[in-house]
């Protein structure tokens, strides 16, 4: 019996019994599933784990979804908690959504299935691994690590307890993609020898002093896992850019069009084998106190020479990715969701219809459909570990500054120096 089955069938068997002792009592036919409703009893329970912008954009993909049912969210922010608590009794049209300070009381919830993860990056996949100690599924917003070691930990405790894991990487649900991948799969423009990919200019941040932690804030559950340190707006409003909180685009954004990459090459099951850079500019440390790349060239090469090449710069709009193979080109617009390609000829491929990335319906329902069969979703975590370890690696490559050959089978670079940079001991009591 699968965890949904098992947390469902006492309320399934309450309203049968219910129904037979008190008839002709009437109920309405959303709560029998009659009319095509989807019944109370049946439904995915879920909870949400860090309630801020990217938690607020996406929930309505999930409470659109008639067999998934929104019960309790959690958050270290005062105001958080009751932004999210707002938006989903707005759509319930009742005051029922529990609020949880820390999520680890959410967990404790044996009437909650599933979890949605989207907090800031540094809780990923500690935040990932204590879901599926406790039992619960898990969609987790990428990246779903900082560290290689710890997105293999995830990747096998998830295995441990049975659970069904969907990254946020959604492109793998959205139409445009799907036929970019298509294309090269069927040899519509040969044999690929390059993948480019695009991610915006990475922000500076300016020296700023420490202030008081404001009201409503439990700094030390938002850190987390990471290393201690006083409270600074600027570190905090911009933690995608500092090395324990972040990594940079290249790492947050970037991981989206490697994992578009291993899907569309068909690597999914091995990673490439050399990593460098070249053209970094950095934040000067007199002027900013952000530490992750400005700009930059990220490089990789598989075992069969086929290279990938990750740009990072120019505007949030200007992000792509492109294969290249030796008779022709297919390229996504990641802002338009427009598929351009030479020869223009193979775009008469192309169905009509479908959503953009935008919209994480599909992928949600990929999570549902998984959590219910319990087969592996689209984007679990072994896949979602490998796309994530190519943008970490290029990130070690750039912070040493030099070429790094990969064991994609043992996990770890002909290098020392870049092996320390696996794994970073996370705070007490963050250790999984």
């Amino acid at each position: 019996m699968n965890a949904v089955t098992a947390s469902v069938l006492p309320r399934r068997q309450f309203l049968t019994r219910a129904f037979a002792v008190t008839a002709p009592l009437i109920l309405p036919g959303a709560v029998l599933g009659l009319n095509g409703a989807t019944p109370p009893s049946e439904k995915i329970v879920f909870g949400g784990i860090g309630m801020g912008n990217r938690a607020l954009y996406i929930l309505p993909n999930f409470l659109s979804q008639p067999d998934l049912h929104f019960a309790a969210i959690s958050d270290a922010r005062e105001d958080r908690r009751q932004a999210g608590k707002k938006a989903i009794d707005a759509f319930y049209r009742n005051s029922d959504c529990r609020v949880y300070h820390d999520f680890r009381e959410l967990l404790a919830q044996k009437g909650i299935d599933a979890v949605l993860i989207a907090t800031g990056n540094r809780w990923h996949a500690t935040a990932s691994m204590f879901a599926a100690r406790a039992g619960k599924d898990i969609y987790c917003e990428k990246p779903i690590s900082l560290t290689i070691r710890e997105g293999r930990e995830l990747v096998d405790l998830c295995k441990r307890y049975g659970a069904i894991y969907q990254a946020g990487t959604q492109r793998r649900s959205t139409e445009s993609y799907q036929f970019a991948r298509e294309l090269v799969q069927q040899g519509k423009i040969g044999k690929i020898h390059t993948v480019e990919m695009q991610v915006w200019t990475g922000g500076t941040i300016p020296h700023q002093p420490n202030t008081r932690v404001p009201d409503g804030w439990d700094y030390d559950q938002w850190l987390g896992p990471v290393q201690w340190r006083p409270f600074n707006p600027g570190r905090v409003n911009g933690w995608a850019y500092f090395w324990d909180t972040g990594e940079g685009m290249h790492t947050d954004m970037g991981t989206h069009y490697t994992d578009q990459m291993q899907w569309v090459l068909g690597t999914d099951h091995t990673m490439p084998v050399e990593f460098e850079t070249s053209d970094m500019v950095w934040p000067d440390p007199k002027t900013w106190m952000s530490e992750t790349a400005i700009t930059g060239t990220f490089k990789c090469r598989y075992a069969n020479g086929v290279q990938g090449i990750l740009y990072q710069r120019k505007g949030f709009t200007d992000r792509y990715i492109r294969y290249i193979g030796d008779a022709g080109w297919v390229q996504v617009d990641d802002e338009t969701d427009v598929v351009t390609a030479e020869p223009k000829s193979i775009l008469q491929f192309r169905p009509e219809g479908g959503v953009s990335w935008s919209n994480a319906s599909s992928h949600i329902r990929n999570l549902l459909a998984c959590i219910r069969s319990r087969r592996q979703p689209l984007c679990h975590p072994e896949v979602a570990h490998r796309a994530q370890a190519i943008v970490e690696s290029m990130t070690i490559a750039a912070r040493l500054n030099r070429r790094l050959g990969w064991d994609a089978v043992e996990e770890v670079f002909d290098c020392s120096e870049a092996n320390q940079m696996l794994y970073r001991e996370p705070r007490a009591p963050w250790r999984v």
